[in-house]
C-alpha cells in the first residue's frame, strides 16, 4: 500500500510540473471587447487574452494568435516561430511612442508571419515599426505601418545573418526616416527581401534603403515588385562600398513618382540597381543616378520630367 502510494505521489508530481508546458495553445486568442490577460496559460476563443505579448508568451513554437475583435493589442517582442493573423475583422493596432518599438523579432531559426495589423506612431518621440534582429524569415502581408517619428523606421530589418523579408499588399508611409530599411550587421552577407504591391509614401528619408555597409562580402538584394514609392526623400537608394557586400535592388513594374529627393539613386561601390518596365517620374531632383555605384536599365521604362539625370543609364539586353 504505501509503495502504490508513492507512485501515486510521483506520478501526481510529474503531471503538476508539465501542466504549464501542456496548457499553451497551439492557436491563442485576443480580444479588446472580452479579452482579460488574466485567463493566460489559456488563450481560447471564449476566454480570450488582452494583449499581443501575453498571448504570444503562452503560445506554442510554430502557433498562431487570431485577433478577434479591433482595438490596440500593445506593444509585443517575439522569441519564436509564431504567426499573429487579423483576417479583416477592422483594425487590429499596435500604438507607439516614446522611442518604442511595435513589433520586435528576435528569433533564431525562425520564421514570423504578420498579417492585417496596424502599426501607427503617436508621438511623444516616435520609434519604429517593425524591428527584425534575428531569424529565418519575416512575412509582412495587408499591413499598415505609419507615422512613426524620431528614430523612425517603418521596418527595420536589420539581422546578424542571412535572413528573408517578404512584404505584400502593404503601406509603409508618413515615417521621419526610411520607410523600409534591409541590411546585415557584420559577416558574409545573405538577407533577400521582396516587397510586392506596397506603397511607400510621404516618408522623410527613402522609402527602400538597401544597405550593404554593414556586412562585409556577399550580397543583400531586394526585388520589387508592381509597388510604388511617392513623396519621399528618395524612392529607392542602393548603397555600398569598396570591401563591403554588394548592395542590389532590382524594380518590376514599379514607379518611383514626385519624390521630393530622387527616384533611383545607387551610392557607392559594390551598390546597382536594375530598373525593367518601370516608371520614373517627376522626381524633383534626379531620375535615375548612378552615384559611384550603378544602374542598369533594360531599355523598357517610362522616364519623364524628373529634375536632372535623365539620360541613359548601362544597358541589359531582355532575354
Amino acid at each position: 500500500m504505501m509503495k502504490a502510494a508513492f507512485v501515486l505521489t510521483s506520478v501526481f508530481a510529474l503531471c503538476l510540473a508539465a501542466a504549464p508546458a501542456e496548457a499553451q495553445l497551439a492557436r491563442s486568442f485576443v480580444s479588446a471587447a472580452i479579452g482579460n490577460d488574466g485567463n493566460a496559460p489559456n488563450c481560447n476563443r471564449n476566454t480570450p487574452c488582452r494583449s499581443f505579448q501575453i498571448a504570444h508568451d503562452n503560445t506554442l513554437d510554430k502557433g498562431e494568435i487570431t485577433v478577434l475583435d479591433p482595438g490596440s493589442y500593445g506593444a509585443v517582442t517575439i522569441v519564436k516561430n509564431i504567426s499573429i493573423i487579423n483576417d479583416g475583422i477592422g483594425e487590429a493596432g499596435i500604438l507607439v511612442s516614446g522611442g518604442n518599438t511595435g513589433i520586435s523579432v528576435n528569433a533564431p531559426n525562425a520564421s514570423v508571419s504578420l498579417r492585417g495589423l496596424t502599426i501607427k506612431g503617436i508621438g511623444f518621440g516616435g520609434g519604429i515599426g517593425i524591428t527584425f534582429l534575428a531569424g529565418a524569415a519575416l512575412n509582412v502581408e495587408n499591413c499598415t505601418i505609419r507615422n512613426l517619428d524620431g528614430s523612425g523606421n517603418g521596418i527595420n530589418f536589420v539581422p546578424n545573418g542571412a535572413a528573408a523579408l517578404q512584404v505584400t499588399n502593404t503601406i509603409v508611409s508618413d515615417n521621419t526616416s526610411a520607410g523600409i530599411i534591409v541590411t546585415q550587421l557584420g559577416g558574409t552577407a545573405g538577407v533577400g527581401a521582396v516587397l510586392d504591391h506596397v506603397g511607400l509614401y510621404n516618408n522623410t528619408g527613402e522609402g527602400l534603403f538597401v544597405n550593404g555597409v554593414n556586412a562585409t562580402s556577399g550580397i543583400i538584394k531586394a526585388t520589387v515588385v508592381e509597388s510604388v514609392a511617392s513623396n519621399n526623400g528618395a524612392a529607392f537608394l542602393a548603397k555600398s562600398q569598396q570591401g563591403a557586400a554588394t548592395a542590389s535592388i532590382l524594380l518590376v513594374r514599379s514607379v518611383a513618382s514626385g519624390n521630393v529627393g530622387s527616384g533611383v539613386v545607387s551610392q557607392g561601390t559594390n551598390a546597382e540597381v536594375l530598373v525593367d518596365d518601370s516608371a520614373i517620374y517627376g522626381n524633383l531632383v534626379n531620375g535615375w543616378l548612378a552615384l559611384g555605384g550603378q544602374v542598369f536599365s533594360f531599355g523598357n521604362n517610362v522616364l519623364a520630367h524628373n529634375g536632372a539625370n535623365e539620360g541613359p543609364q548601362s544597358p541589359l539586353p531582355l532575354k
